[in-house]
């Protein structure tokens, strides 16, 4: 294949050589009127271009037959044409950017109303009806839901911690006033903490929501991040320059033909695809990592639907506390002599109040609202969107030609092959980097990926892995973590000295790393913190050390 273009190459070089050997006078009193009309449109000085055609031994690009060009108007045309393509990639570049972001706008807005409607639900009936036993512990709800939208929003929080630590903070406050006639210091307390798992004082209450919550929030928060990665890959991939090489290969495509009078030829397609192809091959390795992960997201939002849903579990959060509470209040009782039997009897708060002196707290009775629809149809539209998005990297060459770089409509003796109007005979390139070794139009070094692509490459392998960790339940920011504190305290972010007794021995620095955080994330809520635990070397090696072992698992999905 490679000896057939050359053969082509020559043959045309032969032409353009004899025509100018034969000195046409025809070729020579050729007016450039539509060179000077390229080149005032695009803003250059009239007084570069010559009245008439000039021998065009001093081209560098185009191939050197009479021409209109002179070396300085060459050289303008090839920088030209490069900014040209460069902007045409972002361009397009920014409408898909554009269509990520709506999408992560309206999902993020929807799950962040689904939580915020479900602390509203709280708020409105848990004062009426628990009066001073919500007042007590109105802090702990309030720190429940912030840790809940940090945790989706990309704080490095291990979510089973926290509602860990949420039920033993709630059970230290809820205990305390419901026995204001006694004495409990805080080794009393510690011990009612270690016997929580056995006592189950708020009944299946936590075990249902830490095995729905955790799999509605990994999943939705995955997703969103999904969507945000993809438009960054986007948009950095976007503004990968051009080189000289893809330079010298556009201008010959682009404004050789009106430099060599020949008036009115549009680029062939295949030539200009293999023009493109070999200009865009590193964008097109994006390819198959990019169609990994939006096939992951799409297949994600499988999981927003169903009893363990985001659309059932986000919004349905204080259904969950409002079931544990009253089984709190049905088993106090029982409770109460099974922590006297386990951790002795506690002396009598000479100061305390009796607790027939308290008003009795009601039940909580509480519905769960209905799906509005709006998710259903947020999901319907991203799947398409998602899907339609799939071949960008590989349809861009012929996307731009057919846009952007005037391509003829067909490939006949009338367009131009980048020697002269004529059929262009060489066959189209393949997609990607290692099938541009015989490309015939730009010369490309297959050796020297461009990293900035190979970086966002790793990203989409990256999230991809995250995604299909979440289709499963798992948060992959958390596998390997230890449980070793699972659910029997506070942290180190305790308010105040109600629940101040380390029963999580995490560090607050450690809960606030983010691992990809969405737009609104403040710096106050863990950017800084983020930033003091990895510095960019060591987000690097991260980088390079996940790459190998993505690459040595590659794990089978359905």
């Amino acid at each position: 294949m490679e000896l057939r273009a050359r053969g082509w190459w020559l043959l045309c070089a032969a032409a353009a050589l004899a025509a100018c050997a034969r000195g046409d006078p025809a070729s020579k009193s050729r007016s450039c009127s539509e060179v000077r009309q390229i080149y005032g449109a695009k803003g250059f000085s009239l007084s570069d271009v010559p009245q008439a055609e000039i021998s065009g031994e001093h081209l560098r690009v185009c191939p050197q037959g009479y021409t209109c060009c002179t070396s300085e108007m060459e050289e303008k045309l090839a920088n030209r044409s490069r900014a040209e393509l460069e902007a045409a990639l972002l361009d397009s570049g920014r409408a898909l950017q554009t269509t990520f972001a709506t999408q992560l706008q309206s999902f993020d807005d929807h799950f962040q109303h689904l939580l915020n409607e479900s602390e509203r639900a709280l708020q409105d009936a848990f004062p009426g009806t628990l009066g001073e036993l919500y007042a007590q512990s109105s802090r702990a709800f309030r720190d429940l839901y912030a840790e809940l939208r940090l945790y989706y929003r990309g704080a490095n929080l291990h979510l089973e911690d926290t509602l860990a630590e949420f039920w033993a903070r709630l059970l230290e406050r809820l205990f305390r006033q419901l026995h204001p006639q006694l004495l409990l210091p805080d080794d009393y307390l510690d011990c009612l903490g270690k016997q929580a798992d056995a006592l189950r004082p708020f009944g299946e209450a936590p075990r249902e929501l830490r095995l729905r919550a955790t799999r509605a929030f990994v999943a939705a928060r995955a997703f969103v991040q999904g969507l945000g990665v993809a438009g960054d890959v986007v948009r950095k991939v976007a503004q990968v320059p051009l080189g000289p090489e893809c330079t010298r290969a556009v201008m010959k495509l682009a404004y050789c033909a009106p430099c060599l009078g020949v008036p009115g030829a549009r680029p062939c397609p295949d030539y200009c695809r293999n023009v493109l192809k070999g200009c865009l091959a590193n964008q097109a390795d994006l390819d198959a990592e990019w169609r990994n992960l939006l096939d992951s997201m799409v297949l994600i939002t499988d999981k927003f639907w169903g009893p363990s849903g985001a659309e059932s579990v986000i919004g349905n959060v204080h259904l969950w506390l409002a079931e544990a509470i009253n089984a709190l209040q049905d088993n106090k009782d029982i409770l109460t002599a099974k922590v006297i039997q386990g951790c002795g009897n506690p002396k009598v708060n000479p100061q305390g109040s009796g607790p027939e002196e308290k008003r009795h707290p009601g039940k909580l009775v509480l519905q769960e609202k209905p799906p509005t629809g709006a998710l259903e149809k947020l999901v319907s539209e991203a799947k398409v969107q998602l899907r339609d998005a799939q071949d960008f990297w590989i349809s861009l060459p012929g996307v731009l030609c057919s846009e952007k770089l005037a391509m003829s409509s067909a490939s006949d003796d009338r367009c131009w092959n980048g020697m002269a109007k004529g059929r262009y005979l060489p066959e189209v390139m393949g997609d990607g980097l290692a099938n541009q070794i015989n490309n015939p139009e730009v010369e490309v070094d297959i050796t020297k990926p461009d990293m900035t692509v190979r970086q966002q490459i790793m990203q989409l392998k990256v999230m991809t892995n995250r995604l299909r960790g979440a289709y499963s339940g798992n948060d992959v920011d958390f596998q390997d973590a230890s449980d070793d504190s699972s659910g029997s305290g506070s942290g180190d972010s305790c308010p105040d000295d109600l629940c101040d007794r380390r029963v999580s021995k995490k560090s607050s620095n450690s809960r606030t790393t983010l691992t990809h955080a969405l737009p609104g994330l403040s710096e106050r809520e863990g950017q800084k913190t983020a930033a003091a635990s990895c510095p960019q070397p060591c987000v690097s090696l991260l980088l390079l050390l996940l790459t190998l072992v993505l690459s040595a698992a590659s794990p089978t999905w359905r």
